[in-house]
């Protein structure tokens, strides 16, 4: 391109490198020629490396579309043109900038005047108003102070005064009702009473002084108003089924703070259901249940059991009811004595039904219905009087002394009904029956004794209790007897006498045998019987000797002493008797049965008889073993005695046996 034309020169590659080749200078002309230079520098530019060279071909692209000779020459003017188009474009934009940066200039010109004269004027206003801040700080300080002391004076308020509310509930008025809120109330002038006390260790005794006399005011018109509702509330408390309302409850736990109120209140109580119950045991007496059912008590009077264990069995669970209504209202208090005052009530409230119970109860055991029916109604007695206790407690209380009177009238009127028949007894004694079994008298007694005892088994009483009404009743009836038998056994014969001792004391045995607490009786009777029956087995064994013929040989020989000779030479102890003797004693042994005393059929026990023909049996051995040695010694002087007594005692032993 050559320069100021515009034109742009082509040469012709092959041209150029003949004239660079065959240069008048050779390789030194050719490195000074600035054309080489340029062509070499051209063809040695890499142009993708040159990143200037592509966005400078790339902007040429947009104009530079048709590659012409026109073209190239115009292309420089062409880039001129469009750089004056761009410049001249440039200069008519930054112009509009330049305006708007003037008019913003303008503005903050202006704005910057307003703040020199805001300024100014702040400046004037704060010298003016200088005294007004000092004293607004001072007022705002001021004010805050003021804040804090009214903060503390609401917290002083609230932690030691009432609100109107509160102050409202406390002085209601007297008939008004009571609900859980007074409590609320009553409690927080409880707790101001307490904190109250802080103020006195410091420095505002006057002041905690004004609000504990103004609290404990307070706490005492609650209180009294507290108790004269729950006196109202005790006093409509006359329902059978007694309902114990919350409120009610509270009541009592807020009172136990003033003992005497608390025990007015309890006793209204008392006084309220204690009319209630009297009302409920005559109902139950004469009325019966609702629509009659359960009936009256009273239907039952021709049954002096039944009638008794009635009235009793509701007079146990109307003193259960009362108590678990105690307990229901008092369930909240913790003072100690509550258990006291629950068995105190109790006993006032079951006081009532005392009287019309004891004259009833006296008509039944003043009736005297028999010995039996007065042992059972006794034991009923001490048992509702241990079940009752129970639930009132071990204090003497009036229902428990009653009862226990009760009991004791009872239990004396049947000992003398034991007692009167024991003496009818002894007043007319019987011959004893043919059969020397137990007389009509002794039957009858023990057929009492065993009705008695049955009902004492059956007693629900406890067991030391019963252990000694057993001892006592025993002692009333088995010596009687035992005295009746002796007297009613004197006029008969030995073994008479001992085979009716015998059949008597057995029935006795056999009667006690059933029952506890006989064991002691039982092995006296034991050996009373067995002392008759040492009689009996004696006289079975004299019965056995005589009609066997050998007790007159066996007394003989027992009497018999060495120095009065041989028994060969007393009189009816000669061989010829002894063998004739022996004879008889042989039939025995044949048939032992057919020697037994008639007595022994008349022994109501077998295991008896079979012991005294067994140990009667045994003496019989004995005596014949003493007769076979005496007739076997030689001093005795018996000739061949083998002949004489031919079988030895084990022989005979064996026999009956």
């Amino acid at each position: 391109m050559a320069e100021g034309s515009g034109e742009v020169v082509a040469v012709p590659a092959t041209g150029a490198a003949n004239g660079l080749n065959n240069g008048a200078g050779g390789p030194s002309a050719q490195t000074n020629n600035p054309l080489s230079r340029k062509l070499r520098k051209i063809l040695d530019t890499r142009l993708d490396n040159d990143k200037e060279m592509l966005e400078a071909l790339k902007a040429l692209s947009t104009f530079f579309v048709e590659n012409s000779l026109r073209t190239r020459r115009n292309l420089r003017g062409d880039i001129e043109r469009r750089s004056l188009a761009i410049n001249e474009e440039f200069v008519s934009i930054f112009k509009e900038v330049k305006e708007e940066l003037e008019s913003i200039h303008e503005d903050v010109q202006a704005m910057n005047s307003c703040c020199q004269d805001m300024t100014c004027r702040l400046q004037a206003a704060k010298e003016q108003t200088q005294d007004l801040i000092i004293k607004t700080t001072k007022l705002q300080a001021e004010s805050q102070t003021l804040e804090i002391r009214a903060q503390v004076a609401d917290a002083f308020l609230s932690k030691f005064q009432l609100t109107s509310d509160e102050m409202s509930l406390l002085r209601g008025t007297r008939e008004g009702p009571i609900t859980e809120d007074f409590f609320k109330a009553l409690g927080r002038v409880k707790q101001i009473h307490n904190d109250v006390k802080v103020l006195l260790r410091t420095n505002q005794q006057t002041a905690g002084l004004e609000i504990m006399e103004q609290m404990a005011l307070l706490q005492e018109t609650s209180y009294e108003r507290l108790y004269r509702w729950a006196q109202s509330e005790c006093r409509a408390l006359t329902q059978e089924s007694c309902d114990i309302s919350p409120v009610l409850t509270q009541a009592m736990e807020a009172l136990q703070d003033r003992p005497v109120l608390y025990k007015y209140t309890l006793d209204e109580f008392g006084t309220a259901r204690r009319s209630t119950v009297v009302r409920g045991f005559i109902d139950a007496l004469t009325r019966g249940g609702p629509g009659g059912t359960p009936r009256p008590i009273e239907m039952h009077s021709h049954d002096p059991l039944r009638y008794v264990g009635d009235m009793l069995a509701w007079l146990h669970q109307a003193t259960a009811s009362e108590k678990e209504h105690l307990e229901a209202l008092l369930k909240h208090v913790t003072t100690q004595g509550v258990e006291e005052n629950i068995q105190e009530v109790v006993g006032h409230i079951t006081e009532g039904v005392c009287r019309p119970l004891k004259v009833r109860i006296e008509q039944v055991i003043v009736a005297e219905p028999g010995a039996v029916l007065l042992y059972k109604i006794s034991n009923l007695l001490k048992f509702y009087h241990h079940t009752i206790s129970g639930i009132v407690g071990n204090s003497a209380t009036t229902l428990l002394t009653t009862i226990e009177e009760m009991h004791l009238l009872s239990k004396k009127i049947f000992f003398s009904s034991l007692s009167l028949h024991a003496s009818k007894l002894m007043d007319k004694v019987e011959l004893p029956p043919p059969d020397l079994g137990p007389s009509s008298a002794l039957n009858q007694t023990l057929m009492l004794l065993r009705e008695v005892l049955a009902s004492h088994d059956s007693s629900v009483v406890p067991l030391d209790a019963r252990q000694a009404d057993f001892v006592q009743v025993l002692s009333c009836v088995l010596d009687p007897l035992l005295q009746m038998c002796t007297v009613s056994a004197s006029n008969l014969g030995t073994a008479d006498m001992a085979t009716f001792m015998v059949n008597s004391l057995y029935m006795m045995k056999t009667t006690l045998a059933l029952f506890e607490f006989t064991d002691r009786r039982l092995e006296m009777l034991q050996f009373q019987i067995e002392a008759h029956l040492d009689t009996l087995i004696n006289e079975q064994a004299s019965y056995v000797l005589t009609r066997a013929g050998v007790s007159y040989i066996y007394n003989t020989i027992q009497q018999h002493k060495p120095e009065q000779g041989p028994l060969a030479n007393f009189p009816n102890l000669d061989s010829v008797a002894l063998k004739a003797a022996m004879v008889q004693f042989d039939r025995y042994l044949s048939a032992p049965d057919n020697l037994l005393m008639p007595q022994l059929n008349f022994l109501l026990s077998a295991t008896v008889k079979e012991q005294i023909i067994k140990q009667s049996t045994e003496l019989v051995c004995r005596a014949y073993g003493e007769v076979h040695a005496a007739v076997m010694s030689p001093v005795n002087e018996y000739k061949d005695p083998e002949s004489i007594l031919h079988r030895s005692p084990q022989q005979v032993q064996t026999l009956l046996s």
